[in-house]
């Protein structure tokens, strides 16, 4: 929803204004529009773009050194008025002739139009070129029909490289009708769009489910479906668009299976979310035995905050391949020359992947499956616990705890599985754990747990058949390289606050007996002093980590990381199942 606005009726042009006066040294405001500040050369073709607000970065962003000469701004989703699609193509004018250049809707068509016939009647040479690339709003034998979404960029685009190339008017309307006849796109929503100062979406889409073809002002598309994976959606989109791909031929005007590829965010869209979406449209696309050119992900065409995505692929020939490449200097687009074809290189080898594991005594390698099963069995308690976690962390956090502790235990998990399987000794699997864990959970306890263990593991070496005695030790070791890492002290209000009564306890019952029962009471002893202590800290305010600046508002609620270390070492014994677990966690206040 828009809401950042003053006057909903004034809000397209206060967003041309805030353009401008961002991009000084690019455009000048003119009546109905904007121009470039610095006017083309004489006798050059002035490329005049535009149609309603609403769908930034087009078309004012537009505007620049090899790419359009002016842009008609009308209100948000209308087309501007004829009077203003002249005056702006008069700003521009400058002895060659206009292009004018807009998307095929009704009121475009209309207004453009008429707006064609009065420069005319004043003796101005004047083409139009109606761009209409949406294969959802018509079928090919009907493609006089389509509109125009998300090819506006291509084929304006290669509408204004011809023109800063010097062509006449007669060659740059050739070219736009060409890449125009050549260029597909399908979108899919799922959501709709605001207008300014409305109180409600233009139309809705059900959670869970995706419009496919919807237009972008909100128009019906083909059908509503449940919504998919992203490569799913990515799937979609490329066979809808692969499926009027044309025959190839020889020839400088032959299409050789070179595309312009546009993914673009409609603008609600995660910009990760469209870079997911490309690794399978690429993938697609090779697959398919295509050539990228010069590929675009980001957002081009958008429908003020509707969330959603289309794929747009033109067929190109030598000459619209040249003029898709040719440099540009607009607010909103801008590239640098690049007559060459940049392949995307193979990965850099990971050394990581042939690292030899060291020698292990054969009580190591058999160490090393239980490590494997307590690390399996954390995983399993911490993901039955996972939501409540999240919820505890949000009282003064960001709520991301059960996530990232989830996907560090999983990633741990695989990494000792594949160790101790692999022959590792009991050290050399919990190392490789820990840089699993670090590396799959990212974040403060991703890296914390990660040292921990890649301490404890280091210190255990896979020499022997660890005992209780050894295994203390790499208990704390690890416990250092957390307060070493992290900086925390007991009272923190952090994971510190189980960890260190936890290896205290441990500790003071090292001198007893050294058989495994001995041992298994020792550190059901220690589980339950750490859980204590995670659930003792409900009565303090959080001074260190990111609960700090919100520390009072933390009391009477526990630290997530004191309550996850908490059910992680009362699972390696298997005291705790995963159906207790997120009793377990507690609740928060």
């Amino acid at each position: 929803m828009t809401l950042l606005l003053n006057d909903p009726h004034r809000f397209g042009d206060e967003a041309v204004d805030g353009l401008v006066a961002a991009h000084p040294g690019h455009l000048r405001r003119c009546r109905g529009g904007v121009v470039r500040a610095a006017p083309g050369a004489p006798g050059s073709v002035a490329v005049v773009v535009g149609g309603g607000s609403g769908h930034y970065p087009a078309f004012a962003g537009w505007v620049g050194e090899g790419f359009a000469a002016g842009a008609a701004c009308g209100g948000v989703f209308a087309s501007p008025s004829a009077s203003q699609v002249r005056a702006v193509a008069l700003a521009a004018h400058t002895g060659g002739g206009v292009l004018l250049g807009y998307g095929r809707y009704a009121g475009d068509v209309l207004h453009f139009g008429l707006a064609a016939e009065m420069l005319r009647s004043e003796g101005v040479d004047v083409r139009e070129v109606a761009v209409g690339d949406d294969v959802a709003s018509a079928p090919p034998q009907e493609a006089h029909r389509r509109r125009g979404i998300a090819g506006d960029l291509v084929v304006l685009k290669v509408a204004g490289a011809a023109a800063a190339a010097g062509l006449p008017l007669d060659d740059v309307e050739a070219l736009a009708r060409r890449a125009d006849a050549r260029t597909r796109t399908l979108g899919v929503a799922l959501s709709g769009c605001t207008l300014p100062g409305a109180p409600a979406p233009l139309f809705e889409v059900p959670r869970g489910r995706m419009g496919i073809g919807l237009g972008i002002h909100g128009e019906p598309g083909l059908e509503e479906r449940d919504l998919v994976t992203a490569d799913g959606v990515a799937d979609l989109l490329v066979d809808g668009v692969l499926a009027e791909e044309p025959s190839r031929g020889v020839g400088p005007a032959g299409y050789r299976g070179r595309v312009a590829v546009v993914l673009n965010g409609l603008g609600g869209a995660a910009r990760e979310e469209l870079l997911v979406l490309y690794r399978r449209v690429d993938e697609r696309l090779r697959g398919s035995g295509l050539t990228t050119v010069r590929p675009e992900v980001g957002e081009h065409v958008t429908s003020l905050d509707m969330v959603g995505a289309s794929l747009t692929v033109s067929f190109l020939d030598d000459e619209l391949e040249e003029h898709w490449r040719a440099a540009c200097d607009a607010p909103a687009y801008r590239r640098p020359a690049e007559p060459a074809d940049r392949e995307a290189l193979p990965p850099v080898p990971d050394e990581e992947e042939d690292r030899v594991l060291p020698p292990a005594a054969d009580g190591s390698r058999a160490a090393a499956g239980r490590v494997f099963e307590g690390v399996a069995a954390a995983r399993d308690v911490v993901l039955a616990a996972a939501d409540r976690l999240g919820e505890v962390d949000a009282v003064a956090g960001d709520g991301d705890h059960g996530i990232g502790m989830s996907r560090g235990l999983r990633a741990a998990a695989d990494a000792a599985a594949e160790a101790a399987g692999a022959g590792a000794g009991a050290g050399t699997t919990l190392v490789r754990s820990g840089e699993a864990w670090a590396e799959g959970a990212g974040g403060t306890s991703g890296a914390l747990w990660g040292a921990a263990l890649t301490a404890a593991g280091s210190a255990l070496g896979d020499d022997a058949a660890p005992g209780s005695t050894e295994v203390v030790r790499a208990v704390r070791a690890g416990v250092d390289a957390v307060l070493r890492l992290g900086g925390a002290r007991p009272g923190d209000k952090t994971m510190v606050d189980a960890l260190v009564p936890f290896v205290e306890t441990l500790e003071a019952g090292a001198g007893g007996g050294d058989g495994t029962d001995d041992a298994l009471d020792r550190w059901r002893s220690a589980a339950r002093a750490a859980a204590d202590a995670a659930a003792a800290t409900a009565g303090t305010s959080a001074s260190l980590g990111r609960a700090r600046t919100h520390g009072d508002r933390s009391v009477g609620t526990p630290d997530a990381g004191a309550l996850s270390f908490g059910l992680v070492v009362r699972a390696v014994t298997g005291d705790l199942a995963p159906a207790a677990a997120a009793a377990a966690a507690g609740a928060p206040s």
